[in-house]
C-alpha cells in the first residue's frame, strides 16, 4: 500500500526537521516548504494527501496560503500556530483548514490528527493535469506560476482575479453560487456582498475577451458557471 504524502510548510528550520523525521517515523512520506509561495507550489506539484501549515510564514500569511490552496484543492489542511485563542482557530477554519494544532504539541498527537484527516478525506486532493496547467480550449491556467494565457497570450490578472478564476475552473461546468464564490475567494463575512463578485467577474470577462458572457455564464440570482469547454472559437490577439 502506498505511503501517504504529507506537505509541511513552516519557516522554523529546526521544527521543520523535527516534523520531517517524526512524520517519516510514523510511516509517511514528507515534503517540506519554508514559506507560503513554496508551499503553494509544492501543493500543486506533489498533490500531497495532507498539508500541515504554519500560520506565521515570512512571505504570505498562512490564512492566505490556506485560502489559495482551498481555491483549487480539497486536500486536508492542518494548521499549526503558537496562538491558542478561539478566534484565531475560527479564522483558520473559516479560511478552509480542516483541523488546528496549537504549539507546542506532541508528535504522536500530530501523527494521529494526520491519520484522522486521511480517514476523513474523500479522494484527497483534486487531481491536476500533467504540469499543473489546466487547458480549456484557448484558455490555459498555470496553477504553479499563477499565470493565465489566452490564445498563447499572457493575461495579467490580480491575485483576487486569479483566485476567482481558479475556483471557477476547478468547478467548471457547474454553477457556483454567490455565497460559495465569496466564501472561497474573499473569506468569511462576505457572503452577503455580491457586488464584490459582480465587479470581479466583469473584470475577468473583459480580460478574457468574454464580454458576451459565453465563457463565464451568469445564473441569474444564483451565481456563475465556467463553460466546461473553455472559450468558444478562435480570436485574433488585440
Amino acid at each position: 500500500m502506498a505511503r501517504a504524502t504529507i506537505l509541511v510548510v513552516d519557516d522554523d528550520t529546526a521544527l521543520l526537521r523535527a516534523l520531517r523525521v517524526g512524520l517519516a517515523a510514523s510511516g509517511f512520506d514528507v515534503v517540506t516548504a519554508h514559506n507560503g509561495n513554496e508551499g503553494i507550489a509544492q501543493a500543486v506539484r506533489r498533490s500531497p494527501d495532507v498539508v500541515v501549515l504554519d500560520l506565521g510564514l515570512p512571505d504570505i500569511d498562512g490564512m492566505e496560503v490556506c485560502r489559495r490552496i482551498r481555491a483549487w484543492s480539497n486536500v486536508p489542511i492542518i494548521v499549526l500556530s503558537a496562538a491558542g485563542e478561539e478566534q484565531r482557530k475560527v479564522r483558520a477554519l473559516d479560511a478552509g483548514a480542516d483541523d488546528y494544532v496549537t504549539k507546542p504539541f506532541g508528535m504522536a498527537e500530530l501523527a494521529a490528527r494526520v491519520r484522522t484527516a486521511l480517514r476523513r478525506a474523500a479522494g484527497g486532493a483534486t487531481p491536476l493535469p500533467e504540469g499543473a496547467t489546466i487547458a480549456l480550449g484557448r484558455l490555459e491556467v498555470d496553477l504553479v506560476h499563477r499565470e493565465v494565457r489566452l490564445n498563447g497570450r499572457l493575461v495579467h490578472l490580480t491575485s483576487r482575479e486569479f483566485d476567482l478564476l481558479c475556483y471557477l475552473v476547478r468547478h467548471r461546468g457547474k454553477t457556483c453560487t454567490h455565497q460559495m464564490l465569496l466564501g472561497a475567494v474573499w473569506g468569511p463575512g462576505y457572503g452577503a456582498e455580491p457586488q464584490y463578485l459582480h465587479v470581479y467577474v466583469n473584470r475577468l470577462r473583459r480580460k478574457l475577451d468574454d464580454v458576451d458572457g459565453t465563457l463565464i455564464r451568469t445564473a441569474r440570482g444564483i451565481g456563475y458557471a465556467l463553460s466546461a469547454g473553455g472559450p468558444p472559437g478562435e480570436q485574433a490577439d488585440d
